[in-house]
């Protein structure tokens, strides 16, 4: 869908010191809206056009939290983990990378959200105006999502994928990844990240949180963070023993079906 008159687009006079690091410079770098977001921290979030229940609230509240602490949140506007990225974020927090030119408004399903970012945050293309959504091009749109940030997070994504290509440019980039946890069977790309040590379980959100954004240390409490994973009780009880029971008493956790519940 064709992006309305009201839309300014804009091409940067020179290219911004973060295209430096990727392996396929643009020639060019296009933009609508909020430029003053290049200058905050920035994290990535990608994954899955078909996320789970279980990703979808933790991709929401991971972006949420981080864009509260005053991280801007870059992802690249597609359906499912793209879209919760920037929504948890919010519109005006939200750095979205288009794989088309930026008179079109791509997927379409995301026609609003799209629209809302490009008029309170910021939205950047590599691609001329009225470039198409061909498939080549989010191999380089993803390229440009992981030189933006300081890290990447991936909350889901299968083995063949194009967000593993992005993990791979991170890793080219020496940019630190982190993953979602998942149960066996699920999520495979980011299962098998973990099993080589490729990167970083994500269990503790408040933690990332003030690893990244404007928050002190001191204030976070790792159990708390830890209880919003629901572990199981026995797991709990081996990792934190007597912060369990002391908790419990203070009202703070429960027990349900064997797992750990933040009240």
């Amino acid at each position: 869908m064709n992006c309305e008159a009201t839309c300014t687009i804009k091409c940067f006079e020179t290219l911004p010191e973060f295209c430096m690091g990727m392996k396929h410079i643009p020639s060019k770098l296009f933009y609508i809206g909020n430029t003053k977001l290049l200058q905050k921290p920035k994290i990535s979030i990608v994954g899955t056009r078909k996320p789970t229940a279980y990703t979808k609230s933790y991709t929401h509240l991971i972006a949420q939290k981080l864009s509260h602490a005053g991280v801007c949140i870059v992802s690249g506007g597609a359906m499912g983990v793209d879209a919760l990225a920037h929504s948890g974020a919010g519109a005006d927090n939200t750095i979205m990378v288009a794989g088309t030119g930026l008179d079109v408004r791509y997927p379409s399903i995301n026609h609003a959200l799209i629209k809302e970012i490009e008029t309170k945050g910021l939205i950047l293309s590599q691609f001329e105006a009225g470039e198409p959504s061909l498939k080549w091009n989010f191999p380089l749109r993803n390229e440009l999502i992981v030189a933006l940030c300081e890290a990447l997070i991936v909350t889901q994504a299968d083995l063949k994928s194009g967000t593993m290509h992005s993990v791979a440019y991170a890793q080219a980039m020496g940019k630190k990844i982190y993953v979602l946890p998942h149960r066996l069977g699920e999520s495979e790309g980011t299962n098998m990240l973990l099993a080589k040590g490729l990167a970083e379980p994500l269990y503790d959100i408040d933690a990332l949180v003030a690893l990244y954004g404007q928050v002190s240390p001191q204030i976070v409490d790792s159990f708390l963070a830890y209880c919003d994973t629901q572990p199981l009780y026995h797991e709990a009880i081996e990792k934190f023993a007597n912060k369990v029971f002391e908790y419990e008493c203070l009202g703070k956790i429960v027990v349900h079906n064997g797992r750990l519940v933040r009240v």
